[in-house]
């Protein structure tokens, strides 16, 4: 991942292949992107919880800012405060996102679509990005690393 920020974790791309899982790194470390509608949370609505990084378990977005936008993608209208970091993806066109405690690739933002949610933007994640806690695992809480 040609990316010289520093983010709180700090690992080498061999260490995240030995974590991740071949999907899980050409998108995270390698910027890739999964195929639309064939993912585990393009359809998938808790009331209530948070989706983290699937790298670093960071908790990222909260439950009640997912919405079908119908993209074939998981879809949020805005991230846990400070979560989520945004830059000019290379083709100078779209803004990528990324954990802003590992650096892992999520997705796109997407401004101005009017999808009539509060902040008017789109955070287009990939599912192999995040992870949400299956029923009697531990809860990712807000906040907390």
């Amino acid at each position: 991942m040609a990316d010289n920020t520093d983010y709180p974790i700090k690992k080498t791309e061999g260490e995240w292949q030995v974590q991740l899982s071949p999907d899980e790194f050409r998108v995270l470390r390698q910027k890739g992107t999964e195929r639309p509608y064939s993912n585990e949370y393009n359809k998938h609505y808790p009331k209530s919880g948070t989706y983290a990084c699937r790298a670093c378990d960071t908790p990222l977005y909260n439950a009640d800012t997912k919405f079908d936008s119908g993209c074939g993608w998981p879809a949020f209208w805005d991230a846990v405060p400070g979560a989520v970091g945004q830059r000019t993806d290379s083709d100078g066109y779209r803004t990528e996102i990324v954990c802003n405690n590992c650096g892992g690739h999520l997705g796109h933002i997407f401004k101005g679509e009017r999808f009539g949610n509060p902040k008017n933007e789109r955070h287009c994640v990939n599912s192999v990005s995040i992870r949400f806690p299956k029923e009697g695992e531990k809860k990712v809480e807000e906040g907390k690393e």
